[in-house]
């Protein structure tokens, strides 16, 4: 653990370094460096001097020539004593420094104006001599203003020899054209608040069409030279200037506007041998021109090009010139007296005689890396050499701080066109020890800096096999299929093991079959990986055959216990397919014992599975096992694989909490794995089971809806969601559970339906309300489900339900007005029971006996129903004074006295003549509004059993929570229409 997290901190260390520290800054702080690591010996001939460098062990040279400064750089650092080379030098030496830098020793030795030197090596021992230079021949003075000869193309400049600025102002911006006889090369760049145009032919150039007044610019002044043409405009420094070139014509625009951005000129040390030289390849270089600037006094050298356009987009400072920000072109603004700018064709070259004073060469260098060990790339971007881990005599710490010491003084320099060399060093080594996110942090720092390196191939495969040993799969894939990478075989190789990883079978047996050329390259243990992920894809497939195949591929790699233990952990599965369970079984227990858990908690897996489904264990038994491994080994899929298990366990046992509580827990984890989407189906099909295949059916009520709250995320979206609702609340209203009942219906139709099926869910619970005594609740309800097209039979049901929980409220006349034209026996029924509670006697004992109708002609027992009406139509009659229809009522029913449930309050009601085994008060309490009310929620609940489910489509949200409901207070007057 210390290791990682010492590497770790390291990376962090170096990615930090070449953010914030400066060029040079970097340097090794520990003060153990051996003072005797290096002895440098001084000796002086008649023709020459010498030094030797003598170290204790080996270390590499290198060495540039900057001038007159010869430095030597070692890939050893030391503290070695040079005070004779400062204060007493031999012959042709000046003086000597020396430096500490990225881990190495450089020292500087200036030599005398008239001296060179040689390096080189014998027996072992690194040395210089230094001697006398041998004459040179004069080099021919540089003319600054002899023009260059003109190219081979056609004479841009027009007859007359005069070109026309035509000058235009459009949209905020100022347009300035030049119109040439042919293409002419130009340079555009800006010097202080002036922006320069120079053309690459001796015209005349008219700019008296210059429009004035404007912001964009405040003068404009022309000048013509022996080989050239220029414009000097003067602009405010913020002022947007394009160039653009169409034909024969150079437009010249200032002010914000549309036109694409300019391309790049790339600045660079040359990597050719000589004195320090800076590169610039400029597509299309037509001359060289030596230019006065009458604002400051110098002389500026600018290169002309043809179009389109192309610069350097910022200042460029050096140490003895400057490159100016250009939109078109080069223009250099020199600091000494012999700076030469040369044109190759489209290669501009920046010198001097005696070389520039650059950057030392081994920071810029790409090759001295591999001279001092770097890993050096594979023979395809994403192959993993064998050479990337090694790490030589000092180990691995040794190594890694010496990768990254050097990463970390590469990453200081912050110049775009710095080297990259030393930090994909550092990440092949990372990626090779099999440290991935390391690896990815490396990577990462520097495509941020660099984001042309999203384009190498390299880089690309590096970062994709990281994100791969990181099982970021959906990342690695991004990395893997980047078109760089299309058709490198070693790519698809990973791709196919990326595929296989997630479940992407027909893709993964595809791309292995691409990966055939690269898979011989990679190390021993890669290829058994590669072998086995193939072997998984074939088994998903049904491939037996070409499974075991490649099972057999990986046991003959040689690449060490643990990889021969993970394949004959795939043979086992091989095996157990082919339907040789025992011998399967052999196998998983030997690995079982393994001391590795990623190898024995699967092994264990698939033996208890085997040995319940052979009986040999009992699903108790299997579930301590399972229930156990799921916390040994977790974070791969087989853990997922592992709870699978279990909750399928559970789920047999009648556990259903914990069932749906194991699945739960691990629904979330690992998302990119095939085995997680699994797990998730299993979750949802336990919960369909539960509540819409009548699993649960055999728990108490409550406990179900206890069940179904605490996991009611996993209700389906659609009809079956909304039947699993309907059937739960069945169960509730049947146990009188009304408020709960009202709770799930009441969040089906606010969020989960619309129109017709919301409709319906609504009357359901409008009807609950008024069977919990809850009327004001019940019209809200109605009120806020309305809608303009329904079933005839539905609104039937929601006026019946309305005129009830109306004259549940007291308000009879709204109810009677709801179903005056409803003449359905329900609306008999409750018209009955209106005028009954507005003891309108007269009109209430005929309703109550047309709804008996002859009921008296069937000799069987009255219901509670029919005599609960037969009573009050009784009384109805008698406190009417209508004795004619009490008669009757007595005449037509005397005979089911006997039967009745209440013989007594029977006689009394339709006789009048009390035997005296009923007092006043139990004649009041049978004929009370209670045993009517009983009545009619038994037969709601009987209604509500056989009523089919409502379907429809969710509703949008939105709409839902911006309904206000209508009813928040009881209607002044009830709606015609439901």
């Amino acid at each position: 653990m210390r290791l990682r997290q010492a590497l770790r901190s390291g990376v962090a260390a170096a990615c930090i370094a070449s953010v914030a520290a400066p060029a040079g800054a970097v340097a090794p702080a520990a003060e153990a460096l051996a003072k005797s690591a290096l002895e440098v010996r001084v000796a002086q001939a008649e023709t020459f001097s010498r030094l030797e460098f003598h170290w204790k062990g080996t270390a590499a040279l290198s060495h540039a020539r900057e001038g007159q400064a010869l430095v030597l750089t070692f890939s050893r650092d030391a503290d070695p004593d040079i005070s004779r080379l400062r204060t007493s030098p031999p012959r042709w030496i000046k003086t000597a420094e020396k430096r500490h830098a990225g881990g190495r020793l450089q020292l500087v030795i200036t030599l005398a104006d008239d001296a060179d030197a040689k390096v080189g090596t014998a027996d072992g021992i690194a040395y210089v001599n230094v001697f006398e230079k041998p004459p040179a021949p004069e080099a021919p003075p540089i003319e600054a203003a002899q023009a260059e000869p003109e190219p081979p193309r056609p004479n841009p400049v027009p007859p007359g020899g005069v070109v026309r600025m035509a000058a235009s102002v459009a949209a905020g911006q100022a347009q300035l054209a030049f119109t040439w006889a042919n293409p002419a090369g130009a340079a555009v760049f800006r010097r202080g608040d002036a922006v320069w145009v120079v053309f690459d032919a001796p015209a005349t150039l008219d700019v008296s069409a210059a429009p004035k007044g404007l912001k964009q610019f405040t003068a404009v002044q022309a000048f013509k030279g022996p080989d050239h043409a220029a414009v000097r405009i003067e602009a405010a420094r913020d002022v947007p200037v394009f160039a653009v070139a169409v034909g024969n014509t150079w437009t010249i625009a200032l002010g914000p506007g549309s036109q694409a951005q300019p391309g790049l000129v790339r600045l660079g040390r040359d990597a050719a041998g000589g004195p320090p030289v800076v590169k610039a390849p400029v597509a299309g270089a037509t001359r060289v021109i030596r230019i006065a600037d009458p604002a400051v006094g110098d002389t500026l050298t600018v290169v002309t090009a043809l179009g389109p356009p192309k610069g350097v987009p910022s200042r460029r400072d050096y140490v003895q010139m400057a490159v100016l920000p250009s939109i078109q072109g080069l223009a250099v603004e020199s600091f000494i007296e012999d700076l030469a700018v040369e044109r190759d064709g489209d290669i501009v070259r920046l010198g001097r005689p005696d070389g520039l004073t650059l950057s030392p060469a081994w920071a810029s260098r790409d090759r001295d890396q591999a001279a001092l060990g770097a890993p050096k790339p594979a023979a395809m971007p994403a192959l993993i050499s064998e050479e990337w881990k090694r790490t030589g005599e000092g180990g691995f710490l040794a190594r890694y701080a010496a990768l990254t010491a050097s990463a970390a003084a590469e990453g200081a320099n912050k110049d775009r066109e710095a080297p990259v060399a030393a930090r994909m060093a550092l990440a092949r080594f990372l990626l090779g020890s099999e440290l991935s996110f390391e690896t990815i942090g490396v990577l990462n720092d520097l495509a941020r800096e660099h984001p042309e390196m999203l384009d190498d191939p390299e880089f690309r495969g590096l970062r994709g096999v990281a994100r791969v040993l990181a099982r970021r799969y959906k990342e690695a894939e991004a990395d893997l299929s980047a078109p760089p990478l299309a058709d490198d075989p070693s790519s698809a190789l990973w791709r196919a093991y990326v595929s296989a990883q997630l479940a992407h079978w027909p893709d993964a047996r595809a791309q292995f079959g691409k990966g055939v050329e690269a898979y011989g390259l990679f190390p021993a243990a890669w290829r058994a990986r590669f072998a086995r992920a193939e072997a998984q894809a074939a088994l998903a497939q049904g491939d037996l055959v070409g499974a075991e195949a490649r099972v057999r591929m990986a046991l003959q790699e040689k690449a060490g216990s643990l990889e021969e233990l993970h394949s004959r952990l795939l043979q086992a599965r091989v095996v157990e397919l082919q339907g040789n369970k025992d011998r399967a079984l052999k196998i998983y227990t030997a690995i079982a014992r393994a001391p590795v858990d990623a190898l024995s908690a699967p092994a264990l897996l698939r033996a208890t599975q085997i040995k319940l489904e052979t009986g040999k264990l009992t699903p108790l038994q299997a579930a301590t096992v399972f229930d156990n491994l799921r916390y040994r080994w977790r974070g791969d899929a087989t853990e997922l694989e592992t709870i699978r298990a279990l909750g399928a366990l559970y789920l047999g046992q009648g556990r259903y909490r914990e069932a749906l509580e194991a699945l739960r827990t691990a629904g979330g984890r690992l998302p990119d794995l095939p085995e997680s989407l699994q797990l998730q189906a299993d979750l949802s099909a336990a919960f369909r089971a539960l509540f819409l295949d009548g699993m649960a059916d055999g728990l108490e009520p409550v406990q179900a809806l206890a069940l179904f709250y605490d996991f009611k995320e996993l209700t389906p979206i659609g009809a079956d969601g909304d039947l699993m609702v309907r059937k739960l609340v069945r169960r509730l209203v049947d146990v009188d559970l009304l408020p709960q009942a009202a709770e799930l219906l009441k969040y089906q139709a606010d969020n989960r339906l619309d129109g017709v099926a919301r409709a319906q869910v609504a009357t359901d619970l409008a009807l609950i309300y008024l069977m919990d005594r809850k009327p004001e609740a019940a019209i809200q309800t109605i009120n806020a489900s309305r809608t303009t097209i329904l079933p005839t039979a539905l609104n039937n049901e929601r006026r019946l339900i309305e005129a009830r929980a109306w004259m549940g409220v007291g308000r009879y006349e709204n109810a009677l007005e709801i179903i005056e034209r409803d003449r359905s026996r329900e609306a008999d029924d409750l018209r009955a029971e209106i005028t009954w509670k507005q003891k309108n006697w007269a009109a209430a004992g005929p309703l109550f006996e047309k709804a008996l109708g002859e009921r008296w002609k069937n000799p069987e027992a009255l219901t509670s129903d029919e005599e609960g009406k037969l009573l009050r139509a009784g009384v109805a009659y008698s406190l009417a004074g209508d004795d004619a229809s009490l008669e009757r009522l007595e005449r037509e029913y005397a005979s089911f006295y006997e039967k009745a449930n209440n013989p007594e309050a029977l006689k009394i009601a339709l006789s009048g003549s009390p035997t005296g085994r009923l007092s006043v008060g139990d004649f009041s309490r049978v004929s009370a509004d209670n045993e009517a009310f009983a009545g009619w929620v038994a037969k709601m609940k009987t209604r509500f059993k056989s009523r089919p489910s409502p379907t429809g489509k969710a509703a949008p949200a939105a709409t839902k929570q911006a309904q206000a409901p209508a009813a928040a207070k009881p209607a002044a007057a009830p709606a015609a229409k439901g």
